[in-house]
């Protein structure tokens, strides 16, 4: 069979790891030509000091079976936005797929502290990074999407709507922060309906980042023998692959228009399209963290993966 997303284009803005690097490889499975970008190559790092690079993203997608094609790009940089777009339009005259995945916050986040305390420099850095640079990259992006309908635009923030309605999400800029990306989805809806393309917004759980990895002393082989420091973690957490399956499931359905404006997370898409994770399984992470983590159950994810 051919692959769903063949002919596909698609850029991923913060692919350097994570869920835009999950998201990334997902589509190269898929058989997409993926634009990688990020602010971390073979020759430059970023503030986070890490050693994951774009090349490295690139790499995976095409030996996933798409075409990674990796581009250093800083979206807080209209100019260098605005180039990446011209480089699209000019070898591939299209753009069908765009994920906002920018972030850059891990490092200034400060856990449960109120807007008084919190460091004021690092939590405007943390709202800023979450937001200006999706609405740079969508300014420049969208023209290239519209002309043809079918686009998506999928905004990747923490939290679906419902959740974070409810909920107070770690700081006031953290919490700005996220509910801010599901309003951006949303409001990008709106302008996109006349044009036949869709935004939504998309959530993964409780995600095994190479980050997240390093915390817990753990890696992707050995994830579940995190459960001494974490068994939450160890019992419903996810690769970075299958928020990236979602993405891809619903650049492939042909109806995904239906969904234009929401919010979903990455275990409430796979029991709809029925992707599965690295390991076969489809981990519900925000039903689990309602039902049994903020219930004060002990950890156990029977009927949750």
């Amino acid at each position: 069979m051919e692959p769903p997303l063949k002919g596909k284009a698609a850029l991923v803005s913060g692919a350097t790891r994570g869920a835009g690097r999950g998201t990334a490889v997902a589509l190269g499975e898929a058989g997409a030509v993926v634009y990688c970008t990020g602010r971390t190559t073979k020759t430059q790092t970023s503030d986070y000091r890490r050693p994951e690079t774009i090349e490295e993203t690139a790499a995976l997608v095409t030996a996933a079976g798409g075409t990674g094609i990796a581009v250093a790009v800083d979206h807080f940089n209209a100019s260098e936005v605005e180039s990446l777009v011209r480089r699209i339009d000019g070898e591939h005259g299209q753009l069908d797929i765009l994920v906002n995945d920018i972030w850059g916050g891990e490092n200034l986040i400060q856990w449960n502290t109120p807007l008084w305390e919190h460091d004021l420099d690092g939590g405007l850095r943390m709202l800023h990074g979450a937001v200006d640079t999706h609405l740079i990259t969508s300014h420049f992006a969208l023209p290239l999407l519209i002309r043809r309908p079918g686009g998506l635009v999928v905004e990747m923030t923490d939290g679906t709507r419902e959740y974070n309605a409810a909920h107070y999400r770690l700081s006031a800029f953290y919490d700005l922060a996220k509910s801010a990306v599901l309003r951006l989805a949303f409001s990008q809806a709106e302008e996109l309906k006349a044009f036949g393309c869709t935004a939504l917004a998309l959530t993964p759980g409780w995600m095994r980042s190479e980050m997240m990895l390093e915390h817990y002393g753990v890696t992707e082989a050995n994830w579940h023998e995190a459960a001494g420091a974490n068994p939450h973690f160890a019992a419903i957490s996810e690769s970075p692959r299958f928020v990236g399956r979602a993405v891809a499931a619903l650049a492939a359905d042909p109806d995904v228009h239906r969904r234009t404006g929401d919010s979903f997370s990455s275990g409430g898409l796979a029991q709809e399209y029925g992707f599965t994770d690295v390991d076969g399984f489809r981990p519900d992470c925000w039903r689990y963290l309602a039902e049994i983590q903020e219930a004060g159950l002990p950890a156990d994810a029977s009927g949750y993966r």
